[in-house]
This record gives structure tokens, C-alpha cells and sequence, in this order.
């Protein structure tokens, strides 16, 4: 990977940049996502129990969790304007929004205006703010991080953001049932201003100027930003990526399902802690496959796939019909292990296969067209649950991640596919920006 230093001379970042817990750019970005994290997660789980205990129904909480989902719908959008925007004021501004919006909450619980059309209309706006933190991490690992580093930072930074968040998740579960959801919102701005003095230290490297800056410079910012769009559509066209986005995108919408009626599952087997150590559950097993991820970077990534996906369908059914809570919060955990795995090693797949100045529009498309399921999910999983009931509906839900390990075993293109650590873009069907200029 080079960089370019403030004078203009061209460094190759393997070279010259230090050990990944020396880097102090590295260090003030994990810190400052481990706290945005914990933020999100304490938010997330305390608006989702007050929803459904001011309610009791599924189907509401299934509104509210698709709401608090719609950044994996709207990335799309986000992808062109992060290849923009400077990423220090993005990252800054997104959290001192998120701080300032979250104090409403506590400020309408003290008024007595508290309801659930006031946490629905909140919400959209917070989840919003968040919205640019997913392609903006993708960008800038890349330009603070070493080539050889890549795996390793990813993993890292999975900890956090899909992994050690399960200790907010399981902590706030119970700060619920002993404070109450309202005095979470309080601790919960502290987070956002944390990290936004995190983020502001960070150094980020300037990178050089895109080929085609002249060819568009008379175009307008909207022709600009579709053609921004139709770049990254192209990188992506023929690949093999456009059959792992449908196995995903099959295993967001059960996951939406779940996140929807999460809260009235824990509540049937021991209130708003077994709600919280069930999303704990959720994150110490991401947590434990995103520690795993760089140790299978050698193993096929096909296989992977496929063994993971059906072995974590199976825990997720048996959880659901597991005697005791006990085995149903630790299988539950269990069924999420390949999930942490597939998360850091295709983060590092992305940013080795793709191009680098196309990568944030190019994950952005691929998450909105994976993640979109997510908030219909929830929407249907609420619906769902009413009408079936809320065990039948989450052991349903197992099948999302069933469906990847068929499709794979079916499909001997993604089942073949080589390890990470071997991929080149050829493998992945993905032609570079120099081969369509050749042909």
C-alpha cells in the first residue's frame, strides 16, 4: 500500500509503518470504535426493551429494530460520498449528532412525554448517524494500516465492533432491570463524546488523486455521485460476490427476524437479563470467530462457508428448543462463532480483491444489497411471531444461515473458492480497473 505524506513523497506503508499496536492512528481508531460500540449497543438494547414493554407486542419492537437496521439499507448511498468527504470531520461529526440526539431520550422521561412514537421517531435519526461508520472503516484501515497487516487489523477491529459490544449488550440488559432503560441514554452520550475525541487525534494520510478527477470535472455533484454508483456496480458485475450477497443477504433476513423478537424470547424465559445475556450470547460468539479469523486465512474460503453455516444452523435450532436457559444462551452463542469468521475474513477479502479507490462504494453496494434484509426482516419476524408464536418463529429463523451451507454445497464456484490468504482478484472473477483499460 503507498501513501502520501503531507510534502507529496511516496511511501510504501509496509515498509515504514510500525507493528499494529505501535500504530498510534491504528490504536485511537480501535479505542474510538470499541466505545462508539458500546454506545450503539447500549442505545440499541435499552430502546428495543422499552418499545416492547411499553407495548408487549412484537410487532411494534419489530418496527423499531428495522429502524435501528436501515443503515444496512442506505449504505448504498454512503459509499460514494465517503470516497469524497474527508473521513476525520465524517467520523468527528457522526458521534457528536449521535451524543447530542440521544439526551432526548432521558429529557422525555423526565417530562413524562416518553412513548413509543417518541423512541420511533428518534431512532431513524440516530441509527443515521451511523450510517457512513461502515464504508468509512473500510476506507480507512487501508491508508493506516500495513498490506500485511490487514487481516490482523480486521480482526481487531471485529473484536469491537462485533464482538466485545456483547459485554454492553449483556451489561445493559441488566442495568435495565436495576436502574431502568431511561438512565442507560445518559452513560449512553458520555460514549459518543469519548469517541469523538478518539477520532479526532487520528492522523488520516492523504491518497493520490483519482485517474478520472479530469474527465469529470464538468459533471454535477449527481451525475457525479450515479456514476460513482455504477463504478462499483461494475467492479462487481460477473463476479462471484453477486452469489455470496444472496447467501448473506438470505442469513441477514433471519437475523432480522431474531433481533425483532429477541426481547419477547428473553423476556418468556426470565425478563430484560436473559434478553441481555442472550445478546451477549450473540456477541461472544462473533467475538470468538472474529479472535479465530487470521488463524483460517489458509483453509479454503468456500469450505468455510459451508461447514460453518450448516454446523451454526444447527446450534441456532437446538438453542431455541434447548431444555434449559443455560443451554439455550450458550448454543445460541455458539451459532454465531462462523459469523465472526466470515465478518473479518471478508473485510480483508474486500480490501485485497477490489480496487482501493472504488473500495468504499464497492462495500457500500454490497452491503445494502446483502443488509437491506435485515430491517424487513424484523418487520416480518414481528408479524411473524404474533401470529405463530415466538419459539416456532426464532427456530424458523435457523434456516437463514441453513440456506448458505446448501446453496455452497450445491454450488461448486463458491464451494472451491481458495483461502483468503491465495486470493487474487482472477479468483474472485473480479476484473481490475488496468485489465478493462486492455481489453
Amino acid at each position: 500500500m503507498t501513501v502520501t505524506d503531507a510534502d507529496g513523497t511516496a511511501t510504501d506503508a509496509d515498509e515504514t509503518a510500525p507493528s499494529l499496536w505501535r500504530n498510534r492512528d491504528f490504536r485511537r481508531f480501535f479505542a474510538g470504535e470499541f466505545v462508539t460500540n458500546a454506545g450503539d449497543s447500549l442505545y440499541t438494547v435499552a430502546v428495543l426493551w422499552l418499545v416492547f414493554d411499553l407495548s408487549g407486542s412484537t410487532v411494534l419492537t419489530g418496527i423499531a429494530n428495522s429502524l435501528l437496521l436501515l443503515p444496512w439499507l442506505l449504505q448504498i448511498l454512503a459509499g460514494p460520498v465517503v470516497d469524497r468527504l474527508p473521513l476525520k470531520p465524517v467520523l468527528v461529526g457522526t458521534q457528536v449528532l449521535q451524543g447530542v440526539v440521544v439526551l432526548v431520550l432521558p429529557l422525555a422521561a423526565a417530562t413524562g412525554w416518553m412513548s413509543v412514537g417518541v423512541l420511533l421517531a428518534v431512532v431513524p435519526i440516530l441509527t443515521l448517524a451511523t450510517l457512513l461508520m461502515a464504508p468509512v472503516q473500510t476506507t480507512l484501515v487501508p491508508r493506516i494500516v500495513a498490506d500485511s497487516r490487514l487481516s490482523r487489523a480486521n480482526s481487531a477491529l471485529a473484536t469491537v465492533t462485533l464482538g466485545l459490544d456483547m459485554v454492553f449488550d449483556a451489561l445493559g440488559g441488566a442495568f435495565i432491570a436495576v436502574f431502568g432503560a431511561t438512565t442507560l441514554f445518559l452513560f449512553d452520550s458520555a460514549t459518543f463524546a469519548v469517541a469523538g475525541l478518539l477520532f479526532a487525534g487520528i492522523a488520516v494520510p492523504k491518497v493520490g488523486e483519482r485517474d478520472d478527477k479530469g474527465e469529470r470535472a464538468d459533471e454535477s455533484i449527481l451525475d457525479s455521485y450515479v456514476a460513482d454508483l455504477r463504478d462499483g456496480a461494475d467492479v462487481l458485475r460477473g463476479t462471484v460476490f453477486v452469489e455470496l450477497i444472496l447467501t448473506t443477504a438470505v442469513a441477514n433476513l433471519a437475523t432480522g427476524v431474531t433481533l425483532a423478537i429477541l426481547p419477547a424470547f428473553g423476556d418468556a424465559l426470565g425478563g430484560p437479563a436473559v434478553y441481555g445475556l442472550l445478546l451477549g450470547a450473540l456477541g461472544i460468539g462473533r467475538l470468538v470467530g472474529s479472535l479465530l479469523a487470521p488463524y483460517l486465512e489458509r483453509v479454503s474460503y468456500g469450505r468455510l462457508l459451508l461447514v460453518g453455516n450448516s454446523v451454526a444452523a444447527c446450534c441456532w435450532f437446538a438453542a431455541v428448543y434447548a431444555p434449559k436457559t443455560a443451554f439455550t444462551v450458550v448454543l445460541f452463542g455458539l451459532a454465531w462463532v462462523p459469523a465472526g469468521i466470515s465478518s473479518v475474513l471478508t473485510a480483508t477479502l474486500n480490501q485485497t480483491v477490489f480496487p482501493s479507490d472504488r473500495l468504499a462504494r464497492v462495500s457500500s453496494i454490497k452491503g445494502t444489497a446483502s443488509g437491506a434484509t435485515l430491517p424487513l426482516g424484523s418487520l416480518v419476524g414481528g408479524v411473524v411471531a404474533e401470529v405463530l408464536g415466538t419459539t416456532t418463529t426464532m427456530g424458523l429463523a435457523a434456516f437463514g444461515f441453513g440456506f448458505t451451507g446448501l446453496y455452497v454445497l450445491l454450488r461448486p464456484r463458491v464451494r472451491h473458492l481458495p483461502a483468503v490468504a491465495d486470493a487474487d482478484p482472477a479468483a474472485f472473477d473480479v476484473t481490475v480497473a488496468s485489465d478493462r483499460n486492455e481489453e
